[in-house]
């Protein structure tokens, strides 16, 4: 499949360079909030392309530039996240990460690659009036950096009318988009519970309390929260994912913990499913003669797509592969994104461009083999021009 865009010729032209620039940045990931190396290329990139303003240190990591068109506009702000996974690369490829528990295995080195080359020719032309701000986002993997370059006064610093987000989605064809309205990514709590009691020896359990039994009913009572407060028409689900007891097979501890997550897509229901998760936890550990001690921690809420502008991202994503090859109806993903702090902020989309190709590596999202397409960057690239040319006035 191929794409129409009236540059497309300049953004064959980059391919070779972009795709050299995912691969060092594949080689060499680095972790939320620590993308430093990572944050220095963007930053002397954008200066060398001639970006007007490029602000770091924003959340720490985070990369902002603004380059301006040829008069007076309204600003749109396209979105990019920079960090890799704690995770191992198990590829043979050369540019496998040099990091043992390293590994871009989201595609981030890709969306940043794009976006790196969508501002070089944005530089180059600058035939729009108002501007484009390029936002490079650390610490999306769970740690907020969406959140927290909010907070750090983003759109203080780059006042944008909209902001865009795009991720590569394995499973989609490669030049396919989905553009979704309404929720597309989940809203995620993070939760361990330590259940404490008196410990004792295996062959004398009557002398004790067991913390590892109370677990196991906690862990199957906790399935209820969702179940039973969600409607059963929206999406909810806890998963427990950790567990920690004894290191002995002749001790009953005193101690033992586990942890997980809780996700959702409704707002409204987050706060009554943690307070039922919080109020099964204390009754299981209770009945079982246990102190349940619970830390929740509320993270990211879900990433709600707007209906007009996921309409005109359909119709953007339409002018440049088709009708045929953008798709407006699919499963939210129980996924989380921080993108929806920008979302909250401002009118946007999160769109999923497909990259799925012959002889591509077929592993998913977060799988130590996992590959970004390199063969999807002028996709993304003529993504984010096409946002630029229907949004920015011609100049």
């Amino acid at each position: 499949m191929t794409f129409h865009h009236r540059h497309q010729n300049r953004i064959a032209g980059l391919l070779e360079e972009a795709t050299a620039w995912r691969r060092d940045l594949h080689a060499h990931p680095e972790i939320g909030f620590e993308e430093k190396r990572t944050a220095g290329i963007v930053a002397a990139k954008l200066r060398e392309f001639g970006v007007d303003e490029v602000h770091e240190g924003l959340a720490r990591t985070g990369v902002l530039g603004i380059v301006r068109g040829k008069g007076e506009g309204p600003m749109i702000g396209l979105r990019a996240d920079m960090d890799a996974l704690p995770m191992p690369d198990l590829k043979t490829v050369p540019w496998r990460s040099k990091f043992e528990n390293r590994n871009h295995a989201c595609g981030h080195d890709g969306h940043t690659a794009m976006l790196l080359a969508a501002a070089k020719i944005l530089c180059e032309t600058r035939d729009f009036a108002g501007s484009v701000a390029l936002i490079f986002q650390p610490a999306e993997e769970g740690m907020g950096g969406g959140k927290e370059m909010v907070e750090d006064g983003l759109f203080r610093l780059a006042p944008c009318d909209s902001v865009w987000g795009l991720h590569n989605w394995p499973g989609a064809p490669l030049g396919a988009f989905t553009a979704l309205a309404g929720p597309v990514m989940a809203g995620v709590d993070y939760f361990d519970i330590r259940i404490r009691g008196v410990g004792t020896h295996a062959g004398t359990p009557h002398l004790g309390t067991d913390t590892v039994l109370a677990a196991g009913h906690m862990i199957a009572a906790l399935q209820s929260v969702a179940s039973r407060t969600a409607p059963p028409q929206e999406a909810a689900t806890i998963s427990v994912t950790r567990l920690s007891a004894a290191t002995a097979y002749h001790v009953v501890p005193d101690t033992t913990e586990i942890g997980g997550s809780l996700r959702y897509v409704n707002p409204a229901i987050r706060p009554k499913m943690e307070a039922q998760l919080r109020a099964v936890a204390k009754g299981v550990a209770e009945a079982f003669g246990a102190v349940a001690e619970i830390d929740y921690r509320v993270n990211y809420p879900p990433t709600i797509n707007p209906a007009a502008e996921a309409d005109l991202a359909a119709q953007i994503a339409a002018g440049l592969v088709g009708a045929e090859a953008v798709e407006r109806r699919a499963e939210t993903c129980m996924a989380a994104e921080d993108f929806a702090f920008m979302l909250n902020q401002k009118p946007g989309h999160y769109i999923w461009m497909g990259v799925d190709a012959p002889g591509h590596t077929t592993a998913k999202l977060h799988h130590p083999e996992y590959d970004f397409n390199d063969a999807a960057i002028p996709y993304g690239v003529a993504y984010w021009l096409s946002l630029a040319d229907r949004l920015l006035p011609r100049a």
